[in-house]
């Protein structure tokens, strides 16, 4: 039997909401509970999505390396560097160390752009930043 992640945190998430919510008389667990049910349809949403946004996130950000125009030497290496990169391994935890590592370079970028006055480079990278936040939205209000 190969389990459905999503669909499993469902079932659980249905049963808590009106099998056992309903029957917790104390108002504070009958919440607990409602707030659990939230919380296992974000992880469902985020089980679906996880390997996909990671990817993209990833790509986003070596493609942003691969345009970027500056002039320090060991930073255009780094950059060059991690732009060449890929994702082959496709785990979880290994896309959340790629990601850390590009994001740890992105920060440099930053500060590179900030102190040389690079506005265009910084647009770019606040826009990045936005697309982030935007790919990491969960649907279910308000997480």
């Amino acid at each position: 039997m190969k389990p459905d992640v999503p669909v499993a945190l469902g079932k659980l998430g249905q049963a808590l909401l009106l099998q056992i919510g309903p029957e917790i008389r104390a108002e504070y667990p009958q919440r607990s509970a409602l707030v659990a049910t939230m919380l296992l349809q974000c992880i469902a949403e985020e089980w679906e999505r996880a390997a996909a946004r990671r990817v993209e996130e990833n790509s986003a950000l070596r493609e942003l390396f691969r345009t970027a125009v500056v002039e320090d030497a060991p930073l255009a290496e780094r950059l060059r560097q991690a732009a060449d990169t890929r994702d082959d391994d496709l785990r979880v935890s290994a896309l959340d160390r790629a990601n850390d590592s590009l994001r740890a370079l992105l920060i440099e970028l930053h500060a590179y752009a900030e102190e040389r006055g690079a506005t265009q480079l910084e647009q770019a990278i606040w826009h990045e930043l936005l697309r982030s936040t935007q790919r990491r939205a969960l649907s279910v209000a308000p997480f």
